[in-house]
């Protein structure tokens, strides 16, 4: 019986792309995707919210109406995760990121959010809503600072890569001054 994607038999490969690779990929699937689930945690237990998404580099951002229960279980507790993933067609075109960071709520006036509005395509839902484009949202803007992404592509078995790959904000943090920075722990999924 001919077979479409023989590399996918077998044990999966376990090298690592180098970094410059890894952070290339996942670019690449930030920006060619605008949908993701945020899961969070709160006193009502978890949640996962579909939300469209922007990305200026390795953070997420969106906006959330300020009483919504994903914005509750942020104030209870900042951690999230961030599935994004790509159309699948087969195990050939799986695709995807699950992204991990501390969700912080910004306001204009506060520090960072000059930083990182620019990079909101708030004018598309303004278009969709026939909104005026001189009057822009003033709700908040939820930014994740990524500090951990597991990417998964088992294309990269066709080159010989292990199909799911670790990056770490720390890491980039280390290599530019490594007396400084504290060990990482590895999970189980990255030994």
């Amino acid at each position: 019986m001919p077979v479409t994607n023989p590399w996918l038999a077998g044990s999966s490969p376990t090298a690592r792309l180098d970094r410059d690779r890894l952070e290339e990929r996942i670019l690449n699937l930030l920006s060619s995707q605008n949908m993701c689930v945020l899961a969070t945690a709160g006193p009502d237990g978890p949640l996962a919210t579909p939300v469209r998404y922007f990305h200026l580099d390795f953070t997420l951002m969106f906006t959330a109406v300020a009483i919504s229960p994903k914005m509750r279980n942020i104030a209870a507790d900042p951690r999230v995760s961030i599935g994004i993933f790509a159309p699948l067609v087969g195990q050939a075109s799986s695709r995807g990121a699950q992204v991990f960071g501390r969700a912080r709520v910004l306001h204009p006036g506060d520090s960072d959010f000059d930083h990182h509005w620019p990079a909101y395509r708030w004018q598309s839902d303004h278009v969709e809503r026939c909104r005026p484009l001189d009057e822009p949202p003033i709700g908040p803007l939820i930014v994740v600072p990524a500090e951990r992404i597991v990417y998964t592509e088992h294309w990269l078995r066709r080159e010989g890569y292990a199909p799911r790959q670790f990056w770490r904000v720390a890491e980039a943090a280390s290599e530019q001054a490594p007396e400084t920075a504290p060990p990482l722990a590895r999970t189980a999924d990255e030994r």
